[in-house]
């Protein structure tokens, strides 16, 4: 391997401008196809197969033209006047009503008036409702009573009058299509209604937040990046070479992504993420094969066969640690989660994305610098070298550090990342609600303003789907009644009624063969109350259909949700043991060794159980007062577990892949651990704070999916990098001795073999593992 890519690397720089060439043309023909063929991110997040799916397929299927419920781009514009006033005061009548016509003259409203009924107030809404409701109790011999406490379960105006809510559609195929200006002129539409009554005016629901993304995250996370690699390479030009290619290679990358969306649904969060890993490998394996470059040159002038070392070296390693991500990244695809895989394709496009252009453009752009690489010179200072002329720097003493002190060093890291994984023991996974919202957003202020006003139920409903097309016709209605009835009855039901039905106005005397029961809780979408009541509904929906002869299912949004955060967690030990296992291979045949695979994945184990330790702690248990406590997002736990696991093993690669180097070169175990952490240390120290930089800006987005996988991923390097690969890994190795590059003969045999450390390469003159970084590059 080393060989060909060290043609490849050779070949790149003397033919720069074709290769070159060649990515501006990919760049133009990706941007092209995602400009016309693209179709909008999804939001749909529901698996086939799950019981809610199933009850939403037999809605579908009684009730041809329903939504998916993560289709619905419905907004609840909820007003609540003046402590002791009510909104049947005339004035705040007044008000109302020019706020629900300015909604009618809102862009993205549906202008057909044969689409959507004409905005009503809360005040008309509910009026209309009751009547109905006691017109048909009457007509039908009932409770008065009981048809007046149902009008009241989903009337959209407060017992006390004080708070009432307009609830409409914008005229889009899915939430994701509302765009930023039109929620801007909603809000700009409720501050002059409110302004001029005094009324509190907010907004929430899936059509209420904008999937449009800003970019100051990423401006932020680059700012970093390019001031980090500044230090490092002391040169403006070589400074901006990684941050050129990570953000081409973005580019790129998501040009792909959106161009995926002709053929394949994508999730909304997927571009955000691809351009978070995107950013963040594309900086780091560019770096990587570009420091390993520079210390080449000290030993030739032969820029040709100095970056063609450094791709067949360093490439090497770039493209197994691009292998390990792209694994954990598209082993997504295998838990039967289709939202996930999308997230998880899109992400390792981009990956690979990156390594192509590490291997491919960075040679072409040194070849069109050539000399100027290493220009713009804002720093020169030359390394020390100890008594044997070998380069002594901070890695070094570092490394002899850990030898002297390594069980300690293990012990403590150890029990240190286990005692930050114990808030683990608590984590609660669920998907994000408005109630969830940061403190101060519309979406926040509405759902505070239902939850007191109709308590918290009101926004999480179930929906029982009843099939009675096997009922005799005139015992159908009363079948629909008894579901109603029977769920009613559970602990933590408010209210269980017959919202609608499948009777056609046009053929009243035929009967309906489905109904729809909407069960409003006592608790929210989020508690663990509400999971509880959903499968205390199904346990006993055998017994309910026998009695009626009907066949019901649970589905809605809070159906839907709680059903995948259950299959993410039952297919999490799934995914862990396929990446695990494809990644110990790998790293086997690159360290021909079981044990350093062994110790890099218990590494991995011990980071990545510390990271979700520490993100329940600061964004569930709200440590520290960072962040308003909520649960943790329901694929968080098995996204990270890839994404980690990927990337952890990236610094392993680039870490030991020059120990290893050393060792084959005939260094002990010891002295090649002190070598590595020569040449590489600080390397991998920029890369790592490069990547923190990049997840941790994400933290400024407003989203809070967002800020958490932000910082769980951030968190996950400063664990992963510096303590597990730069404390616990060289200790092990140093008590391992020379033990741990031990392999069955016949496991050797079988592997296949991979020259990662170059040894077969033709070396223009002595460029061994020992080349400072620090000092000036010949020529430059």
């Amino acid at each position: 391997m080393a060989t060909l890519l060290a043609r490849l690397g050779t070949t790149a720089y003397r033919r720069w401008y074709y290769f070159m060439l060649a990515w501006v043309v990919l760049l133009v023909l990706i941007g092209g196809i995602a400009a016309g063929f693209s179709k909008p991110l999804s939001s749909e997040v529901s698996i086939p197969g799950i019981p809610s799916q199933k009850a939403a397929d037999l809605q579908t299927e009684l009730f041809p033209g329903s939504e998916s419920a993560f289709d619905q781009a419905n907004v609840n514009v909820v007003v609540q006047a003046p402590e002791g006033q009510k909104l049947t005061q005339a004035k705040y009548r007044k008000a109302i009503k020019q706020l629900a016509a300015g909604i009618t003259a809102l862009p993205q409203y549906p202008s057909d008036p044969s689409t959507q009924e004409a905005v009503k107030t809360p005040i008309e809404t509910a009026a209309a409702y009751t009547k109905q409701l006691v017109g048909q109790a009457q007509q039908t011999g009932g409770s008065v009573k009981a048809a007046r406490a149902d009008a009241q379960a989903v009337s959209p105006l407060s017992q006390d009058q004080r708070t009432g809510v307009i609830t409409f559609s914008w005229d889009v195929t899915t939430p994701a299509d509302v765009k930023q200006s039109t929620l801007d002129d909603l809000q700009a539409l409720m501050d002059e209604v409110s302004q001029s009554s005094g009324l509190t005016v907010a907004a929430n629901g899936q059509g209420a937040t904008s999937a449009e993304l800003g970019y100051l995250s990423e401006t932020i996370g680059l700012g970093v990046a390019l001031l980090v690699l500044v230090l490092t390479f002391g040169s403006l030009v070589s400074a901006g070479m990684p941050l050129f290619n990570a953000v081409f290679g973005v580019m790129v990358g998501l040009g792909g992504v959106t161009a995926m969306t002709a053929v394949i649904d994508i999730d909304q969060s997927a571009p955000i993420l691809a351009s978070m890993l995107g950013l963040a490998v594309g900086v780091d394996y560019t770096l990587f094969i570009l420091a390993r470059y520079r210390t080449e040159l000290h030993g030739t002038d032969d820029r040709a066969a100095a970056i063609g070392i450094a791709v067949g070296t360093a490439g090497s390693a770039v493209v197994f640690a691009g292998l390990t991500v792209l694994i954990a990244l598209a082993a997504l695809s295998v838990v039967g989660i289709p939202f996930l895989t999308a997230m998880g394709l899109a992400a390792a496009a981009t990956v690979l994305v990156a390594v192509l252009v590490a291997l491919t453009l960075l040679p072409a752009v040194l070849g069109l610098l050539k000399s100027k690489a290493f220009a713009g010179r804002v720093r020169r200072r030359g390394p020390k070298h100890d008594e044997t002329g070998a380069v002594l720097n901070n890695g070094v003493r570092w490394a002899r550090v850990v030898e002297k002190r390594s069980v300690a060093i293990a012990v403590l890291v150890v029990v240190g990342l286990g005692a930050i994984a114990l808030p683990l023991r608590n984590l609660e996974l669920a998907f994000p609600s408005d109630s969830t919202k940061p403190v101060g957003s519309t979406q926040r202020i509405a759902s505070d303003l239902m939850t007191e006003a109709f308590g918290p139920g009101r926004e999480g409903p179930l929906l029982v789907i009843v099939d009675g097309r096997d009922v005799p016709a005139q015992k159908r209605l009363a079948s629909f009644q008894r579901v109603a009835t029977w769920a009613g009855r559970f602990d933590g039901v408010e209210n269980a009624q017959v919202v609608l039905t499948n009777a056609n106005p046009k053929q009243p005397e035929v009967a309906p063969t489905g109904a729809q029961v909407l069960v409003t809780p006592t608790f929210g979408p989020s508690s663990p109350e509400a999971e509880d009541l959903l499968s205390r509904l199904r346990a006993n929906e055998p017994e309910i259909d026998d009695e009626t002869g009907t066949v019901s299912g649970v589905t809605g949004l809070t159906a839907i949700q709680t059903d995948v955060s259950d299959r993410l967690a039952s297919a999490l030990p799934v995914y862990l043991a396929i990446v695990i296992g494809l990644a110990f291979v790998l790293l086997m045949i690159v360290f021909r060794s079981i044990l350093v695979p062994l110790t890099a994945t218990v590494g991995f184990l011990l980071s990545v159980l510390a990271t979700l330790g520490a993100t329940v702690a600061v964004f569930q248990e709200g440590a520290f007062g960072l962040f308003d406590p909520a649960p943790i997002v329901s694929f968080m736990p098995i996204f990270l577990v890839g994404v980690v696991f990927g990337l952890a093993m990236d610094y392993q690669v680039f870490l030991v892949t020059r120990m290893r180097e050393a060792h084959v070169h005939g260094m002990s175990t010891d002295d090649a651990v002190v070598d590595g952490f020569r040449n590489s240390a600080r390397v991998v120290t920029a890369a790592a704070t490069i990547m923190i930089a990049v997840f941790a800006a994400f933290m400024l987005q407003s989203d809070p999916i967002t800020k958490s996988i932000g910082f769980a991923l951030a968190i996950a390097i400063v664990f992963d990098a510096f303590i597990v690969r730069m404390a616990l890994i060289p200790a092990v190795l140093h008590l391992l001795g020379e033990k741990a590059w031990w392999m069955p003969r016949w496991l050797d045999r079988l592997l296949p073999s991979v020259d990662v450390e170059g040894e077969k390469l033709q070396r223009p003159a002595a460029s061994g593992p020992t080349g400072p970084l620090d000092a000036e590059p010949a020529g430059a």
